[in-house]
């Protein structure tokens, strides 16, 4: 059993935050379940797989200043299959201009699902 949330701080800090597509395609291999779900908001259907969840990064990638990445605002969980973990988005050293929490369920050691809480500014 996973005794630390490296799976989630490796999904937010490495794949979230690489701007190159294929980089990150090989790396979610190593972390996400081939058929993970990602839940981004409670009214939408799921993000399926690998190639849904890197293409949904590419878009919003486009969308952010370069200099936007991703940080750990307090340390990672882990309760038995279900990490969590806290994290800013914005500039380094400045006010985030999102903050969020992400919950993850891991099986096989990957993860299985991902599940997004925007805090609402």
């Amino acid at each position: 059993m996973t005794t630390t949330a490296k799976l989630l701080e490796d999904s937010l800090l490495i794949i979230w935050n690489d701007r190159n597509a294929d980089n990150r395609l090989g790396t979610m291999k190593t972390i996400y379940a081939p058929d993970i779900h990602f839940f981004e908001s409670n009214t939408g259907d799921a993000i399926v797989g690998h190639k849904a969840i890197n293409e949904l990064i590419s878009k919003l990638q486009t969308e952010w200043p370069i200099e936007f990445q991703f940080e750990l605002n307090k340390p990672s969980q882990v309760n038995h299959t279900t990490q969590i973990i806290s994290w800013n988005l914005g500039p380094k050293g400045t006010t985030p201009v999102a903050t969020g929490m992400d919950v993850a369920i891991t099986e096989n050691d990957l993860i299985k699902s991902l599940y997004l809480f925007l805090d609402i500014q």
